[in-house]
This record gives structure tokens, C-alpha cells and sequence, in this order.
């Protein structure tokens, strides 16, 4: 069975910015995502988003406590899939998927899958555009993606 995958707002936020949005269809085929993350989001998704509700609205109110409503509603769709990858960047999003065994990777791990995959060279170019937007990495973590990327 394919793995669903769904995006929360950072990542397609962060590769719109750097013009690489289509990694994720090059990548994956299909995402999918919800209306609160499509209205985060701000401009019309690309056609091979699906925007799906999440069945179980008292989910994503329980996870408002502690998270955004993108982050919450991201992670209330993966709880409906049994086999989902999530696109998570915030910490304490990630810290709560992996609490609900959730899989999860971020805009860093989908560019390293990405050059894994032979779809890009190179991640040091899209590392290089990302650090001219206001998304902060840090020289740790563009050192380990580097090494795992056997850059």
C-alpha cells in the first residue's frame, strides 16, 4: 500500500519560497492536506494537493491545546491513515508525533529523500536558497543533512 503523505504549511510555505514547490510532486506523486493548512498556505495549491477534511473535529481541538491549527490539523488527519508520513519543521509538533507513533520527516529530509532519489544533484543549492528565507537552520543541522546526504 502507497503511503499517504501529508504536508503541514512549513514545508510548502519554505518550497514555494525557493521556487521548488514541485519536489513534493516529483517526490511523492500525490499530497495531501487540509483546509486549515490550505488557508495557512494563503495562495491556491498546486492540483496534485487534495485537500481533505479530518473526520474527527474534537481531534484537532484536543491538539489546539499545544499546537497551531495547521500543526493540529496535520497531525489529526495522520491519526486517520495507518500508514502516513507526516511533513512536520516544528519541534513540538514532531515531539508530539513521535508521542502518538507517528512517522514524520521535515522540508530538510524530504530534500535529502529528494537527492536520495536521484530527482536533485544536489541538496546544497536548495539549503543555500533556504537560508536566504526566513527559515533558520542551524550549522548543526545543515551539517548532518550534508552528511546524510553524503555531500
Amino acid at each position: 500500500m502507497r503511503k499517504v503523505v501529508i504536508s503541514d504549511t512549513s514545508c510548502l510555505i519554505i518550497l514555494e519560497k525557493i521556487g521548488e514547490l514541485n519536489l513534493l510532486h516529483k517526490l511523492y506523486e500525490n499530497v495531501i492536506t487540509t483546509p486549515q493548512i490550505a488557508e495557512e498556505f494563503g495562495t491556491e495549491l498546486p492540483f496534485w494537493i487534495e485537500i481533505k477534511e479530518v473526520s474527527d473535529k474534537q481531534k484537532i481541538k484536543i491538539l489546539e491545546t499545544n499546537l497551531d491549527k495547521g500543526e493540529a490539523s496535520a497531525i489529526a488527519l495522520a491519526l486517520e491513515y495507518e500508514n502516513s508520513l507526516l511533513i512536520l519543521d516544528d519541534q513540538k509538533a514532531r515531539k508530539l508525533a513521535t508521542q502518538l507513533e507517528l512517522t514524520y520527516t521535515g522540508t530538510l529530509g524530504i530534500i535529502i529523500a529528494a537527492k536520495k532519489k536521484q530527482i536533485i544533484p544536489s541538496i546544497k543549492p536548495f539549503i543555500e536558497k533556504i537560508k536566504q528565507t526566513n527559515f533558520h537552520i542551524s550549522t548543526e543541522l545543515e551539517l548532518q543533512a550534508l552528511k546524510e546526504s553524503g555531500e
